[in-house]
């Protein structure tokens, strides 16, 4: 497990830490062990797993976990599932890659109880906070329960997320567990630009807030317009079948053998 004060060290003191750094040197060290690590990667959304899927598949075995009880209304998390398990099945046959998906059961009044204390702090503050630091320990024991060797998040491709804020959290978190925290800022590099361009190659619903119920009313988002529009998409898909993508620990005990 890498250690924040350990990765602290390696930049100059009052230096901004270089997530997207670390993650290389983290890759180089797995090229240079000959190993394709297991990382289960949580997502809150197709188009945040974009880029960070083709660039992660190079290097490990990806299985996306979308665990997302703060997207509120209900039929706008069951949209974003179903346009989350649509972009892996057309990304893997687009590519060849084998990416899993597995979805937490929908908590949303678990995620309230962690919250709505919080409502009415801006965006970017404390609520956002507990909301990763709320994520990031559910896909770190749903990690160790599998047995993956890592767990991260496509949350740091987004410009209006703190990925700081984000790796210090799952830093923090992986102590917690017997698996280690992947540190990532997936926007660098172009990232955040061409996840913008995949969403256009596949056709990927882009939604207009982070799903959180608090945020969506300071922002004026009409939810009973989203409401609608997203129970419309998802009775047209309803017989959508994705049974290609789900996750199976027998296929990837099966993974580990070849």
């Amino acid at each position: 497990m890498l250690e924040y004060e350990e990765i602290a060290r390696q930049f100059e003191q009052g230096q901004k830490i270089n997530y997207d750094l670390i993650l290389q040197r983290v890759i180089k060290g797995w090229q240079a062990a000959a190993i394709r690590p297991r990382l289960l990667l949580h997502s809150c959304c197709a188009p945040c797993s974009t880029y960070t899927l083709e660039y992660l598949t190079q290097v490990a075995d990806i299985t996306v976990y979308y665990d997302n009880p703060n997207i509120h209304p209900r039929m706008e998390y069951e949209r974003r599932r179903l346009v989350q398990e649509q972009f892996i099945l057309d990304f893997n046959r687009t590519t060849g890659n084998r990416v899993q998906f597995l979805a937490a059961p929908y908590t949303p009044s678990d995620w309230l109880a962690q919250t709505k204390h919080l409502k009415d702090e801006p965006e970017g503050g404390a609520r956002c906070r507990v909301c990763y630091e709320y994520r990031l320990d559910r896909v770190a024991a749903k990690a160790q329960e599998l047995g993956f060797d890592y767990f991260g998040s496509a949350l740091t491709i987004s410009p209006s997320k703190n990925a700081a804020v984000i790796n210090e959290l799952g830093l923090e978190v992986q102590h917690l567990y017997s698996v280690a925290y992947l540190p990532s800022d997936f926007k660098k590099r172009g990232g955040y630009a061409r996840s913008v361009e995949m969403c256009k190659t596949y056709n990927v619903y882009r939604q207009c807030y982070c799903g959180c119920l608090f945020a969506a009313k300071k922002q004026g988002i009409d939810l009973a317009a989203v409401n609608r529009e997203a129970t419309a998409f998802v009775a047209a898909h309803a017989d959508d079948d994705f049974a290609a993508i789900q996750f199976h620990l027998a296929a990837q005990t099966e993974a580990d053998r070849r």
